[in-house]
């Protein structure tokens, strides 16, 4: 198994939590496995970025430009920053709900996301944009984000793990008070995006997420 993940989001978000369940699936099944991150002012809001490099030609943990498989972004201006990750024909996973700059300036105050996936949905062939606040809404956790989106990409087939295995790095790797919540999450995430697979109509998903 060769994969290249990169994880983006701001500080908060779970962004780290989530790069090592993939680290902990990955190492379950004897496989080699490289993290690395870069969470700079995360602590205040800012940008977070972790790199999960799989399989043996992981020979360092960063992963190269123009060679990640998958990108998971917890908020849709973060998917757009790391883009130049993303290999030809690359997957992006990405929550619908922006989380504005925590200083915002004058011109960031009616952000909202939608511009940036307005550019994802132009750029990215396999796109899939998943309503994370209804997951979390659903599963009573609103800091599941993460968890649903490594359902969908779990069930976009990009991870590379399945559901059976990123549950059981939630259950080795977290609280057991969270991890009800945490299923539903990881469900209700693959759902969202089985569900924008099985879309009949091209630009709409059905149910909690769209693959456009």
């Amino acid at each position: 198994m060769n994969m290249n993940c990169l994880i983006c989001g701001v500080g908060g978000q779970g962004v780290i939590l989530a790069s090592r369940l993939i680290a902990a699936a990955a190492l379950e099944i004897g496989e080699k496995v490289l993290t690395a991150e870069t969470i700079g002012m995360a602590q205040r809001g800012g940008s977070v970025v972790s790199h999960v490099r799989v399989g043996a030609h992981a020979y360092s943990p960063l992963v190269p430009q123009g060679k990640a498989d998958l990108i998971i972004a917890l908020e849709p201006a973060e998917a757009v920053r790391s883009m130049n990750y993303l290999k030809p024909g690359g997957t992006v996973v990405v929550s619908c709900k922006a989380v504005k700059p925590a200083t915002p300036a004058p011109v960031n105050l009616a952000y909202t996301g939608e511009e940036m996936l307005e550019h994802l949905r132009a750029t990215v062939k396999n796109l899939y944009i998943v309503d994370t606040p209804a997951i979390c809404a659903a599963a009573d956790s609103d800091r599941a984000a993460n968890i649903a989106l490594l359902g969908a990409a779990a069930a976009s087939g990009a991870l590379g793990f399945s559901l059976e295995q990123i549950e059981a790095a939630i259950r080795a790797q977290t609280r057991a008070k969270y991890f009800e919540s945490n299923k539903i999450a990881l469900q209700l995430g693959a759902e969202a995006a089985v569900n924008a697979n099985s879309a009949e109509e091209a630009g709409r998903g059905a149910g909690l997420g769209a693959k456009l």
